[in-house]
């Protein structure tokens, strides 16, 4: 299985100039302002900021769960901002994503082999068995079918849990994986083990990743390219080189200085 099995000329993904405004009582709030993104095949690129940063909002525009108040999301070159009916549930199988609470996704009442078997009627798997592609995926996140299928989903640790659901959307064969906040509920080891996974998946498949997180450490250990993003605005971009040891904006200052051994670590893993 191949994320990018034809090569991708230009963006995967892209978000041009959109803006997220929600009403409230006696007018609106902006929670995206104005925001253009690129995402490259094969690349992963983390959008970063606290809560309220607006980060979650654009990531539910891309994945099309709201609508947007302005501008255009495009995929692989065509615009998808408006797209409905079969042609959105296509675009959900080419862009999976992987949410923050991994408990919550799942059937309390349905084993892992269950629920990623009724995953499977969304999927094409024509080319192979059912068992041979949740086998194939689940091994893609370091699981042994053996002892995760029969499992329910108290019966399974926070991280593997988290794995399951990449397993799941590896099933879809996406070109685009969108974690949003995907390890924040996780204690440390096991963010470490979802990050590696993360960063095994993007070599090994050529998958395009969106992380989206409020702990720059983390983005900065797993992305190519940050975004930072403040009152729905993006007040910083550029390689994760340049934002971690040559930042330009104020507050991703702030954010670095809460990481005070971050600059370290980077420089040993050269």
């Amino acid at each position: 299985m191949s994320a990018n099995e034809t090569p991708v000329l230009g963006p995967v993904l892209s978000a041009q100039h959109v803006t997220k405004q929600f009403r409230v009582a006696g007018g609106h709030i902006t929670a995206v302002d104005d925001v253009s993104v690129d995402f490259h095949a094969g690349k992963v690129l983390a959008v970063v900021g606290e809560s309220g940063s607006g980060k979650s909002t654009l990531a539910r525009m891309l994945l099309r769960l709201m609508p947007v108040t302005s501008g255009t999301i495009t995929y692989l070159g065509k615009d998808v901002t408006n797209i409905s009916g079969r042609q959105l549930r296509a675009y959900w199988r080419d862009v999976q994503a992987v949410f923050q609470d991994p408990f919550a996704s799942f059937n309390q009442f349905f084993t892992v082999g269950n629920m990623l078997s009724r995953s499977l009627k969304l999927a094409d798997s024509s080319a192979e068995s059912n068992d041979e592609l949740i086998e194939r995926c689940l091994g893609y996140v370091g699981l042994k079918p053996a002892d995760a299928l029969r499992k329910y989903p108290h019966q399974l640790s926070g991280g593997q849990r988290q794995r399951v659901m990449v397993a799941r959307a590896l099933m879809m064969n996406p070109k685009v994986l969108l974690a949003d906040e995907a390890t924040s509920m996780l204690d440390a080891s096991l963010r470490v083990s979802v990050l590696n996974v993360l960063t095994d998946l993007r070599r090994e498949l050529g998958l395009t990743v969106l992380f989206i997180t409020h702990d720059i450490g983390q983005a900065c250990y797993l992305a190519d390219e940050v975004v930072v993003m403040e009152h729905g605005l993006v007040v910083e971009r550029g390689t994760t080189d340049q934002v971690i040891f040559s930042p330009q904006n104020d507050y991703t200052k702030r954010l670095l200085a809460d990481v005070p051994d971050l600059k370290g670590s980077l420089k040993s893993r050269r």
